[in-house]
């Protein structure tokens, strides 16, 4: 049986989606129906799986996560598929849309205020998404030196925002903000699949149509989290099967 290791952040590890990976640690929050455990039955491939939400390309390729070694670990040469989704803890994009969700007045408390701030400033948020770039680069190039014989895939993130519109409770200058972040994410992901020779699977174009704001999301909008329920602002059952059809059309090219 061909060996396939998944590598990423929340957004390929599923985390709320049901049933939880048996084995996995809670915190990574892996989910046994996420796109590289669909990918694996769907092609009768070996997975291993370590995916971590919470992930930057850092805990990819150097620093342990909670106790996990670095994702990258996982390779041992004998690959056949890699697939690997990351960037966005990176440039802080899922953590700055929770926090242009919360209520306002919470901006002004001490501490807390401070740190959301941060995260809805547009300049730290624009040099962030711009170092993650080189970041990436790097990830493509370790993952295809340690896994030679592999097919390496970048899969970007789905959608979560419409192109255009309200987005509630997101405001006018969060929404700007946040629609950036994402299409910078989008971009560098593809530059670096290209840069270093990996495929690339456009699960952000695929799912324009599919944000969590429109009839039939791929992802959730923001909320609270629920016990055994996708996470806010994450991709649910049905956004995790598209994501693996797509997977599983680049492999079989």
């Amino acid at each position: 049986m061909k060996r396939y290791v998944a590598l990423g952040s929340s957004m390929a590890a599923g985390p709320g989606i049901r049933p939880r990976a048996a084995g996995s640690p809670r915190a990574a929050g892996r989910s046994a129906r996420n796109y590289a455990h669909l990918v694996a039955a769907a092609l009768d491939l070996d997975l291993v799986d370590v995916t971590f939400s919470g992930a930057t390309t850092a805990h990819v390729l150097t620093e342990s996560q909670r106790g996990a070694p670095p994702q990258i670990d996982a390779l041992d040469g004998t690959e056949s598929l890699v697939t690997v989704t990351i960037g966005g803890n990176d440039a802080g994009y899922v953590p700055m849309l929770f926090a242009a969700c919360l209520p306002r007045p919470l901006r002004a408390v001490p501490l807390l205020g401070g740190r959301l701030r941060d995260l809805l400033d547009p300049s730290p948020r624009y040099v962030a998404v711009a170092e993650a770039g080189a970041a990436l680069v790097e990830v493509g190039h370790q993952i295809r030196h340690r896994a030679p014989r592999a097919t390496v895939l970048f899969v970007d993130y789905l959608t979560l925002l419409p192109a255009s519109g309200a987005a509630p409770p997101l405001g006018a200058a969060d929404l700007t903000l946040a629609r950036h972040v994402a299409a910078t994410l989008e971009q560098l992901t593809a530059d670096a699949a290209r840069i270093t020779g990996c495929g690339l699977v456009c699960a952000a174009q695929a799912s324009r149509d599919h944000h969590a704001w429109s009839p039939r999301p791929w992802t959730t909008r923001f909320g609270l989290p629920v016990p055994g329920r996708p996470a806010p602002l994450h991709p649910n059952a049905a956004g995790m099967r598209a994501v693996a059809d797509l997977v599983i059309e680049e492999v079989s090219r």
